[in-house]
């Protein structure tokens, strides 16, 4: 299947996305009414799960995301962890705000091999008026191995005018 790259015209306009709550944002990209991540296309990933506090993303690392020893590169690692940790805080922003990450740390524990297809599930640990915090995983779809871990801590900023 070939599909056209998103522009940056294709995103949601700022007002439409604080319309929104942010499950309801995030189930519309996983129903296919918003557009998803565009760095999913570039990384292959894309939103797999949505629900309350937890998301999930599935994807295949392919060659274009190794590193010059030929292994799937940290850096798709922080990459899905990043996107899944920051978007189950994603479901708890209330309407009229926003979020963005403040900080992540993750821990490779194993190589992913590259073609096999893995689950990088996110889930909230907590959320606040201002910060948000998750833990996040990534396993592999078929041998349920886990090959990362990580945590993240977001801000949540509310754009309501007084």
């Amino acid at each position: 299947m070939v599909t056209r790259a998103q522009t940056p015209a294709d995103l949601l306009k700022l007002d439409e996305i604080l319309a929104m709550s942010g499950l309801e944002f995030m189930q519309g990209i996983l129903d296919g009414a918003h557009p998803g991540p565009p760095i999913g296309d570039t990384m292959g990933y894309s939103l797999f799960e949505v629900s309350d506090g937890r998301v999930v993303f599935r994807g295949v690392p392919e060659f274009n995301v190794t590193n010059p020893m030929g292994t799937v590169h940290g850096g798709w690692y922080g990459t899905l962890l990043d996107s899944a940790m920051a978007c189950a805080v994603m479901t708890r922003v209330p309407r009229g705000s926003v979020y963005t990450t403040l900080e992540y740390k993750i821990n490779i524990t194993r190589p992913i091999p590259l073609g096999m297809a893995i689950d990088c599930i996110g889930t909230i640990d907590h959320a606040g008026r201002s910060t948000g915090v998750a833990s996040g995983e990534i396993r592999g779809v078929e041998d349920g191995k886990l090959y990362a871990t990580g945590s993240t801590t977001c801000i949540i900023m509310s754009l309501n005018k007084p």
